[in-house]
């Protein structure tokens, strides 16, 4: 197993497999995710048009089989930028987290808190941020396809420094399984102080 970073369009010749693997892990709950790999590779194509964003990749051998990324939140898509603009927080000081995806069988070995840990270093190293934030799906609790052992990250994230935030949400629009088309979900942000 190693750790793999890389940079704006050095991720090119990786995004076929990160398409694959965020469709793989993103089906499960909560997100029930029916991806494309044409959305996905577009998707991912705006991460690498940014020369400082940035990919950890969990490499088992050649094979990616865990993903993280972040990018200055002004090089984010307008969606995520307007409920902190809405907010009075300035985008230019927020460096955002896209999303962390691995594979069932590679958790529990320290690579989510890995994940968390070089995405907040590489903010402080670029020394303009005050804040790191990402989002998250809301989704009732009583959600028909919730699993009865599902366990949200909420806690997680919160011994992580991250304070959820209802006053920043966003809607995402996406295809969940069985459905015909897409419909918009609510995000909610979590944010911890970067400086």
């Amino acid at each position: 197993m190693q750790i793999k970073i890389v940079h704006g369009t050095a991720v090119t010749p990786h995004i076929v497999d990160l398409a694959r693997l965020r469709i793989e892990v993103f089906r499960a709950f909560p997100y029930l995710y029916e991806g494309s790999e044409d959305y996905e590779a577009s998707y991912l194509a705006t991460y690498a048009q940014s020369p400082e964003s940035l990919f950890v990749l969990a490499l088992d051998g050649e094979r990616i089989v865990g993903a993280s990324t972040g990018v200055p939140m002004t090089d984010a898509s307008q969606v995520f930028r307007v409920p902190f603009v809405a907010a009075g927080i300035d985008p230019a000081k927020v460096f955002y987290f896209g999303e962390s995806v691995l594979l069932s069988a590679y958790r529990g070995r320290g690579f989510g808190v890995r994940f968390f840990e070089e995405r907040e270093a590489y903010a402080r190293r670029l020394g303009r941020f005050d804040w790191c934030a990402f989002c998250a799906v809301d989704r009732p609790a009583d959600h028909p396809l919730r699993p009865a052992d599902y366990v949200p990250l909420d806690e997680f994230w919160g011994k992580r420094g991250y304070e959820r935030r209802a006053d920043l949400r966003t809607l995402l629009a996406w295809q969940d399984i069985g459905e015909a088309e897409e419909t918009e979900k609510s995000m909610t942000f979590w944010l911890k102080d970067a400086r």
